[in-house]
């Protein structure tokens, strides 16, 4: 959905309040890894990105041209990187803590043929600290860094999107057993995480985990983006936000065709809406002060930079008009792979 693709790993060993797990939709066998610890034990404060930004630079950052798409493609040349350290153990602490409350369970999950439990749009109601990692100008700047463009959040309502897996023991185990078995390592859970991932910060213990890479298809090949069976675990959560150029001017290829089925659609369009009229609006103004400024000093209107201004604002309200799909055509819960390049 947007312009990258990130991945923190947090190899650590990370504890929850247990009162801020939501048991009451768990299996009833279901023992979580992390060691409850009391709720005043737990720290508090602001996102300090000094505190709880840890950035260990990506191995690799892979083009567009790496995976064999055209030149032009997307709103960079940057495709994805491969996984890098972003935060602290603390600060995905903070996030677990807050992801984890109750009212973000009973007010925000939703579920598709993608993926049994997913919480959306709740991080600029309930989870301030959430809220104020993803936009705080120095996460900003990393991840802008590493995309090769700069990059705001798209919109509130597509701030730490999460995808959450839980298995029991007894399941766990049973998966292990059966590791050697190509089809049943490659094929996708369906429950362990989605094919737009921008940011995925994984929230969870890794330890002992198999699997749970994302593969990607590219332009010369079937193999198709998706987030790979994790096994070895009794839980995975992970976190997807989703940016866009801050500059106006550039494209803004953003598609709701992944959200759109789980998603608030009034919440979900308005914010679409209004980020979209305000890029619109901002071009306007842009090419209303040129064109003052020209006849001003007396310059010869150029009609045919006019008219492909035109045919560009024309692109860019017809976008917007398909992705506004009337709530009776809206289908809960079903994703398709409509807004793919490519499709195997």
């Amino acid at each position: 959905m947007s312009t990258t693709t990130t991945e923190v790993l947090q190899n650590v060993k990370m504890e929850t309040p247990e009162a801020l797990l939501p048991m009451d939709i768990m299996p009833s066998n279901w023992t979580p890894m992390i060691e409850p610890v009391a709720a005043d034990k737990v720290a508090v404060g602001d996102f300090d990105p000094k505190k709880h930004l840890q950035y260990e630079a990506p191995a690799k950052i892979h083009t567009m041209q790496d995976l064999g798409l055209p030149e032009g493609t997307g709103v960079s040349s940057v495709a994805v990187s491969e996984p890098f350290r972003l935060f602290t153990t603390e600060a995905v602490h903070r996030m677990r803590q807050e992801v984890l409350q109750k009212d973000v369970w009973d007010n925000c999950q939703y579920s598709s043929n993608l993926a049994q439990c997913q919480l959306r749009g709740f991080a600029s109601k309930w989870a301030p600290f959430v809220y104020d990692t993803w936009k705080n100008p120095e996460t900003l700047s990393i991840i802008s860094k590493i995309a090769g463009v700069d990059l705001v959040t798209e919109m509130d309502f597509e701030i730490a999107h999460i995808n959450i897996s839980v298995k029991s023991e007894e399941q766990k185990s049973e998966e292990v057993q059966v590791v050697s078995d190509k089809q049943a390592f490659d094929d996708d859970e369906g429950i362990a995480g989605c094919p737009w991932e921008d940011d995925k910060p994984i929230v969870h213990d890794c330890t002992n985990m198999i699997g749970g890479e994302t593969a990607l298809r590219t332009g010369y090949s079937q193999e198709i983006i998706k987030a790979l069976r994790a096994i070895g675990m009794t839980e995975r959560i992970t976190m997807v936000t989703s940016f866009r150029p801050r500059c106006p001017n550039l494209p803004d290829d953003t598609v709701l065709t992944t959200v759109r089925p789980i998603s608030d659609l009034t919440e979900l369009y308005s914010q679409y809406t209004e980020y979209r009229l305000e890029i619109l609006e901002e071009r306007l103004r842009t090419q209303l002060r040129a064109l003052r400024d020209n006849r001003r000093t007396g310059k010869k209107f150029n009609v045919e930079a006019m008219k492909y201004f035109f045919h560009e604002q024309e692109n860019f309200l017809a976008a917007m008009n398909k992705e506004i799909v009337e709530e009776g055509m809206v289908q809960t819960g079903n994703i398709d792979d409509s807004h793919l390049l490519t499709r195997g």
